[in-house]
């Protein structure tokens, strides 16, 4: 009985470790250094682990990584809230080492505030 642990242990560890990188920690971001960025909405996606938007800030296309989906609508950020070409405020922090990515903390959609962490 041993043998069969050991062996999927051995199969599945490199596996386990390859997606392990995909998801990203909250370390990689500098919370030292506050963004709040309005601008208007390029593309957005309501998608595990984290919702992602495409944001237009002056002359420059931000990534931000928003909340798990499930989070957003307990905050009161549903789904169809937000479209493309809707303008909102995202206060966040920058990823340490990609470059035009940042982490909302915070969104502001009309005059609804949402936390988002």
């Amino acid at each position: 009985m041993l043998l069969p642990a050991k062996l999927i242990l051995i199969l599945f560890w490199p596996l386990a470790m390859a997606f392990s990188t995909l998801h990203h920690g909250w370390a990689n971001y500098d919370q030292t250094n506050k963004l709040d960025y309005t601008g208007l909405v390029e593309e957005i996606k309501y998608e595990n682990p984290h919702g992602m938007l495409q944001l237009q800030h002056e002359d420059k296309t931000w990534t931000v990584v928003l909340a798990p989906p499930s989070r957003m609508s307990a905050r009161g950020l549903n789904k169809d809230m937000l479209q493309a070409g809707d303008s909102v405020r995202v206060v966040g922090y920058p990823h340490k080492e990609v470059k035009d990515e940042m982490r909302a903390e915070r969104i502001y959609v009309g005059d609804k505030k949402i936390e988002l962490r």
